[in-house]
């Protein structure tokens, strides 16, 4: 198997820092943002206002990746988002505090976007799912141990976490600057490179719509409900503390790794498709099933099955991903979509979930997820395979693959992309089912 390019291991370097940094100051923004005497809905809107930000600045990051390019973009947003977490550190009031705070979020969706634009672009077509694979778990592991470091770092103060992160930023800043000084495509001598593709254009295939119904989901399930929802469950439905509430989350992260770790590379071999249905299937049960959970205990099990799913399905759909706009030139609006997906689920998802968990109770709530969840699959099901399983030296295409991937659609009107991207086609591999 070919090896992972230099380049691409600066990109998982940087992302392990993100990630531990994001991790840094999560233990300390509601509480750092409580010492200004607001209430705890204020508190948690300096939270919101991060992920707001994202969701609204992602069409504008896609143009300018489009414009300006993925490396330039990527180190600008991990300037910005240093500069404001600096910042807050030295907020002296609560609007101060609100305003850094969201203004990280503009640059966290500039290195977000174009580090998976740069993904797409470095990784060779046949280590897609083991790149993803390593990018999530890099992400994870850099969540996990991010609070715990942050909890030590709050006994020096409110303000000190921000410092480090900002300075860690810094670092990863200067790292990419220096060790990743052009973008290549690996397998631009595979072929030529394709035109210009867009959201418009994107979304006439049926891999890339399941694409973003699975991010959604992702965003909805794992990053919404699993980090605001679930330890309420356990909390106030199964009578639990808040101790055993962290518990939960971490055998989740735990069954997330376990999966991640081999789902990549098993897409690699066996296709998309085969690991992101399973995948989808497990999330759907194991969400379902937990919001009636009788005990801690089967909670306990249901988070690890359920976490299992997740990472399955996670990394093989920025794979697949990867597949669909890879060796192209990167239309930025297909890239803003997806992520814009994943946000919307994320900032939707709590707030929708825990209406339902008010008014009805968290048995229907888990299953309004699962729903969201079984949504994808349904998409998943009837979506074209992007990487056919490999068998003996080289892939093997049932025959729905091949015309799926000869077919051509038609011209898209530039001008009613909704995320305003121009477009052109390549006509010789665009999808349309």
């Amino acid at each position: 198997m070919r090896q992972i390019p230099r380049g691409i291991w600066v990109l998982l370097s940087a992302n392990v820092v993100i990630a531990l940094g994001y991790g840094f100051i999560a233990p300390a923004l509601p509480t750092f943002a409580r010492t200004f005497n607001v209430s705890f809905t204020a508190a948690t809107a300096v939270v919101s206002a991060f992920a707001v930000m994202r969701l609204m600045f992602a069409p504008a990051t896609g143009r300018l990746v489009t414009v300006f390019g993925e490396r330039r973009i990527y180190l600008t947003g991990l300037l910005i988002v240093a500069a404001s977490t600096l910042a807050c550190a030295f907020a002296q009031t609560y609007w101060q505090l609100l305003v850094f705070r969201g203004l990280g979020g503009i640059g966290s969706t500039m290195f977000s976007i174009s580090a998976m634009a740069l993904l797409i672009r470095m990784a060779p077509s046949d280590i897609r799912g083991r790149v993803s694979g390593f990018f999530s778990a890099g992400f994870l592991i850099g969540s996990i141990t991010g609070p715990l470091i942050g909890a030590a770092l709050v006994g020096f103060g409110l303000r000190v976490p921000f410092v480090v992160y900002a300075v860690a930023l810094l670092v990863a800043s200067t790292v990419v600057a220096t060790q990743l000084r052009e973008v290549i495509a690996p397998d631009q001598a595979d072929g030529p490179t394709g035109a210009l593709i867009g959201f418009r254009t994107a979304l006439r295939d049926s891999a890339y719509r399941a694409i973003l119904a699975s991010n959604f989901t992702q965003g909805w399930a794992s990053m919404g409900v699993r980090v605001a929802v679930v330890p309420l469950f356990i909390t106030e439905s199964l009578g639990a503390g808040a101790g055993m509430a962290g518990i939960v989350l971490a055998i989740y992260a735990a069954g997330n790794v376990l999966a991640i770790l081999v789902a990549g590379r098993l897409s690699d071999r066996f296709g998309r498709r085969p690991i992101m249905l399973p995948g989808l299937v497990i999330t759907v049960v194991a969400t379902i099933a937990l919001g009636f959970s009788p005990n801690v205990g089967v909670a306990l099990a249901l988070s690890v099955v359920a976490g299992v799913g997740s990472g399955l399905f996670a990394p093989t759909h920025q794979a697949a991903l990867a597949d669909v706009l890879g060796n192209r030139q990167q239309g930025g609006s297909a890239l803003a979509a997806y992520g814009m997906s994943s946000d919307l689920g994320a900032v939707t998802g709590p707030v929708i979930v825990g209406f339902v968990a008010d008014r009805v109770g968290f048995g229907p709530a888990f299953v309004l997820t699962g729903v969201v969840a079984a949504v994808a699959l349904v998409l998943w099901v009837v979506a074209r395979e992007t990487a056919p399983a490999i068998v003996g030296d080289g892939p093997t295409m049932t025959p729905t693959d091949e015309s799926a991937r000869s077919a051509t659609p038609a011209d898209p009107d530039p001008g009613a992309d909704p995320l305003g991207a121009a477009e052109t086609v390549r006509r010789d591999v665009s999808d349309e089912r």
